[in-house]
């Protein structure tokens, strides 16, 4: 965890039973080097008392917004001018309203407003609270907002129920701060992202495309972004949020998305395509609704314009060409089958998944990836943020090879 030494971090303990682990999450991120302040709310000090979190963060703990000794200097606000990054574990169900709310009548609440740093949420709550419409809405609107989320885990919980609302171990909100304090080793690069399905119409009202929710090419956008590139995202349909600090165009079709990236790809350093491109389009697409036939139908199709295959072709061999990474979805043979994309498309490495396993593959918060180069296979598992920064860290090395540091 070098990304966190001598960084600051705030933790905003609520008050949930789960307000115990944030004494070993505290205790790790001293280990690694951080310069921790805990912040309380009155709830939360029923669990844990502050001098605890003073002793082990060697800090005194902010609880009472109108104690004149910490108050003396305005010291939530100093607090939050401070910080590298502010995480709130346990975020109770009542915490996380508030948050959303904009309210500022605790330690915890008035830090959250003032900071103008990354959030982490850590929620944690009963598993029938965690799945009420209210709490879903809550959380979604954070999101919104640019806040990050880890977790919850799933087991059984302090009052004997089974199910979501664990908070996620204190080792993984660890990681996860270490993931937002990454290294600024993109600073002066400029990155290009693909993300999505495509859509190619059949006519005004169906077409073909994939289930891609354009999750983990957002995802490497955003940590790209974090990590200083100038960022160009390229993104199908999606009901995903533009990342912050990133330029998106948006497509539709194959064809639109390869005018897009191929008009832009020569004056990037890195070209990352994760999209889900249709590799087939419909030959002649109606202009009115298709009625249905008493019989069967046939669909003509069209190959589309194979986006990687021709960036690998155009790039390969100038003098300043772009690291090339493409994505491979396999059902079978992963890793034997990336190898061959990697040779075939000229890329400098290929991120490959098993769409039919568990934990990989389309839709979910996770994903499961084999990072294949021309010497070696890297075996990547956790949230898709986590690979993300994997990608990207694999990315660096060859990117330096090629372009020395602006």
């Amino acid at each position: 965890m070098s990304t966190i030494r001598d960084r600051t971090v705030i933790l905003g303990v609520g008050g949930g039973i789960a307000a115990y682990k944030g004494c070993e999450l505290v205790r790790l991120l001293v280990k690694g080097g951080a310069d921790v302040r805990v912040v309380m709310t009155p709830n939360a000090t029923r669990f844990v008392g502050p001098l605890t979190f003073q002793a082990l963060s060697g800090h005194p703990v902010l609880v009472d917004l109108l104690d004149p000794t910490s108050e003396a200097s305005y010291g939530h606000l100093e607090l939050a001018r401070r910080a590298d990054l502010f995480v709130v574990a346990p975020a109770t169900a009542d915490l996380l309203a508030r948050l959303r709310a904009g309210m500022g009548d605790d330690a915890v609440t008035t830090t959250a407003l003032a900071c103008t740093c990354p959030v982490l949420l850590a929620p944690a709550m009963n598993t029938r609270m965690w799945e009420g419409e209210a709490v879903q809405e809550n959380l979604a609107a954070l999101r919104r907002r640019g806040w990050h989320v880890v977790g919850p885990s799933s087991g059984e919980l302090a009052d004997g129920d089974v199910g979501e609302g664990r908070l996620a171990d204190p080792p993984e909100i660890a990681a996860e701060v270490a993931r937002l304090l990454g290294p600024r080793d993109l600073v002066g690069r400029r990155v290009l992202v693909t993300a999505g399905p495509t859509r190619e119409p059949i006519d005004p009202v169906r077409y073909l495309s994939n289930p891609s929710t354009g999750k983990m090419g957002f995802e490497v956008a955003r940590a790209a972004a974090r990590r200083g590139a100038d960022v160009l995202l390229v993104t199908g349909p999606t009901s995903l949020r533009d990342p912050d600090g990133v330029r998106v165009v948006r497509v539709g079709t194959a064809e639109e998305m390869a005018a897009a990236v191929l008009g832009a790809a020569g004056e990037q350093d890195l070209l990352v395509a994760a999209a889900a491109v249709s590799d087939y389009r419909p030959r002649d697409p109606s202009k009115s609704k298709k009625k249905k036939a008493d019989g069967p139908e046939t669909l003509l199709l069209d190959r589309t314009t194979d986006i990687l295959a021709t960036l690998g072709e155009r790039l390969a061999g100038r003098e300043r060409s772009p690291v090339l990474v493409g994505f491979a979805a396999e059902t079978e043979d992963v890793v034997a089958n990336a190898r061959e994309k990697l040779r075939r498309k000229r890329c400098d490495l290929i991120v490959a998944n098993g769409v039919g396993a568990p934990g990989a593959g389309f839709g979910g918060e996770r994903n499961q990836v084999s990072i294949v180069g021309p010497a070696r296979v890297e075996e990547v598992e956790g949230t898709k943020g986590a690979v993300a920064d994997a990608i990207l860290d694999r990315a660096v090395p060859l990117l330096d090879a090629r372009r020395p540091r602006p």
